[in-house]
């Protein structure tokens, strides 16, 4: 039976953590940063609440953020020069997904959406009255354009792209992007770009932006997030970037659904911009896949590509057992080997089974080798 365009699917993730939880098993299966945040964002949100009205923000948010961010883009390796215009705060990544499919969807129109993925956009799609069309990656999780171009057809009229991935850890670039504008340059087909984990590209390589791309730039919503960035989750403020005109439509829906986004919160991010290294999250993050990666080979999992990004690690359980499926597996590990991770066919719609599980690494450094000693020991 297929999914309910996957409006079950959270409900099933928060069970693998509940279920870590009752049996005492180290967590690793959903990519919640369990460490500290920088003790400058604690100080610049209790500056907040002394410097600010606690009114309202406008529609498209903060204009000291605004232009923090506009800095913070302009001063990348990849360089993004951006207009006021076409940045817009936004409470959450979800928000800005759904709200920029509600702007440029009418009813019965198909968007295609990359499997593995997260669990929100079909949900989005389908709630904005659009129909998810999937399009399921190969075992290596890499890009088959002729079969992406196969799930086009006159009724798509947009795309989402995750870049850096979740749960793959892949990347698009700027490569990717030109053959996915010459797939869709012909019509009208927007782009929706998540790419909350931006800054967390490893050896070396850097994140290349949708909104780099000079055509593509006119017709995609990029989405990025603050809690992502500082793993600092809770705060609940991310941004997009969108060209003037399709702003101007998303503020036109967005005044209706949430208005603006957590005004001390903006406040106390745009004043840590001005000190934020991106390349100490990033150095911090990485060594925590290299922990985990460097662990797990003494494991009989095995770790057939390195994430190339984001908070994830893909591997294969097929050394352990070739009859149990990734759910089964999943729960088994959790239960009686005490880590928890996600079966890799939780982020299809239709798949009931795969070869690979989910880990996160978004944790403290000692979960991470206390977990991995332990399978050493007992897998």
């Amino acid at each position: 039976m297929e999914k309910n365009y996957g409006f079950n699917d959270y409900k099933f993730f928060i069970e693998m953590s509940e279920l870590a939880f009752r049996h005492k098993s180290y967590d690793l299966s959903l990519g919640l940063p369990d460490f500290e945040i920088d003790p400058r964002l604690r100080y610049f949100l209790k500056e907040s609440a002394d410097m600010i009205s606690h009114s309202y923000e406008s529609l498209s948010g903060n204009s000291l953020l605004i232009e923090n961010i506009i800095r913070f883009n302009l001063n990348r390796k990849h360089s993004l020069a951006l207009k006021y215009e076409e940045v817009n705060i936004v409470p959450c990544s979800t928000f800005g997904l759904y709200t920029s499919l509600k702007s440029i969807l009418n009813i019965g129109d198909e968007v295609i959406v990359i499997q593995p993925s997260y669990y929100t956009y079909a949900p989005s799609i389908v709630l904005n009255d659009g129909v998810p069309v999937y399009y399921d990656l190969d075992n290596n999780f890499k890009i088959d354009w002729e079969k992406l171009k196969q799930c086009i057809s006159v009724k798509t009229k947009a795309i989402i792209v995750n870049s850096p991935q979740n749960p793959t850890g892949k990347t698009w670039s700027k490569e990717d992007w030109d053959q996915l504008y010459e797939l869709i340059k012909h019509q009208e087909i927007y782009l929706i770009s998540e790419e909350v984990y931006d800054i967390y590209h490893y050896d070396n390589a850097e994140h290349y932006s949708a909104f780099l791309h000079p055509e593509l730039r006119k017709k995609t919503f990029c989405i990025f997030s603050f809690g992502k960035m500082f793993h600092a989750t809770g705060w609940k403020v991310s941004y997009i970037l969108a060209s003037e005109d399709l702003l101007e439509n998303f503020r036109n829906h967005q005044q209706y659904i949430s208005y603006s986004s957590n005004s001390p919160c903006q406040y106390a991010i745009a004043k840590y911009l001005d000190v934020f290294d991106p390349a100490e999250n990033q150095k911090i993050m990485q060594n925590k896949r290299n922990i985990f990666n460097e662990l797990i080979r003494s494991t009989p999992l095995i770790v057939e590509e390195v994430s190339q990004a984001g908070f994830f690690q893909i591997v294969n359980f097929r050394n352990i057992t070739k009859t149990m499926t990734d759910v089964e597996f999943s729960k088994w590990l959790t239960v009686e080997k005490k880590v928890s991770c996600l079966p890799l066919s939780a982020f299809y719609n239709s798949k009931t089974d795969s070869d690979h599980i989910r880990f996160s690494f978004a944790k403290k450094d000692e979960v991470i080798i206390d977990a991995l000693e332990y399978l050493k020991k007992n897998l």
